[in-house]
């Protein structure tokens, strides 16, 4: 018989350990976290920002919210969310400590200390206690972690009833040629940018690839129901090449 040990999951196109997979995970972002920035730019042709944007459009930050911010890497939804808000507070949550390293050298980080917090810690086991956060983000990061079931169900834990989950992640063109014509452009040419800009191809081919194993839309609104969150939806972000999901814990 196969122990837990065992079990399996995608990086990128490899098949790994379970247990394997964070490890795997943080090297990649180890080796580009002083390019971090840089590299959403180059995946989302610089697009993310505007899709950011629309993420605290439908959020609609209010004064004195607490958010965790998950994967929240160098801080750019945290700067976002406390700058609609007026005033609040968040906390970046990352596996990667040089990612949120990368976030406190950030001139926002500098004026929003008093209303920032900067926690190492694991999508999958949140180091908070039930009920603590009005909102939960987690943006280009849930592809990353090893189970998201488990993922979603620590961000119900988390929150307080009432609270608002929000995911904005990479997501299928419903276009199949559309979807084509993107495949072409992420494996041609992200990896190639990649060794140009951070000297660091294979990162960016993980990268690339985790974006094609990640689940569907509709697979990934199931999660979200079924991690408990109810009037749970999505809206979809440059025709699907990303996706905006929510969900509230009633």
């Amino acid at each position: 018989m196969s122990g837990a040990d065992d079990k399996t999951t995608h990086f990128g196109f490899e098949t790994v350990r379970e247990a394997d997979k964070a490890g795997k995970v943080q090297g990649v972002f180890n080796s580009v976290a002083s390019k971090y920035d840089v590299m959403n730019d180059v995946m989302s042709m610089g697009i993310h920002r505007v899709w950011k944007d629309a993420m605290m459009d439908w959020l609609a930050p209010h004064p004195g919210q607490r958010l965790l911010d998950v994967a929240g890497g160098t801080g750019d939804i945290s700067f976002r969310f406390l700058k609609r808000a007026g005033h609040g507070h968040a906390t970046v949550c990352d596996l990667t400590e040089p990612m949120l390293v990368e976030g406190r050298k950030r001139a926002e980080a500098e004026a929003m200390a008093e209303s920032l917090d900067w926690v190492v810690g694991d999508a999958m086991a949140l180091p908070f206690e039930d009920n603590t956060f009005d909102v939960y983000t987690i943006s280009f990061g849930i592809r990353n972690v090893t189970r998201p079931q488990d993922a979603l169900n620590e961000a119900f834990r988390v929150l307080k009833p009432g609270g608002r989950l929000m995911v904005l992640e990479f997501s299928q063109i419903p276009n199949d040629m559309m979807q084509k014509v993107y495949d072409l452009y992420s494996f041609n040419i992200i990896p190639r940018m990649g060794q140009v800009i951070a000297n660091d191809r294979d990162s960016y081919q993980y990268l690339v690839e985790s974006i094609r194993k990640f689940p569907d839309q509709e697979t990934f609104l199931r999660m979200i129901r079924k991690a408990g969150f109810e009037n749970a939806k999505y809206r979809n972000l440059t025709m699907g090449i990303a996706a905006l999901h929510s969900g509230w814990k009633i």
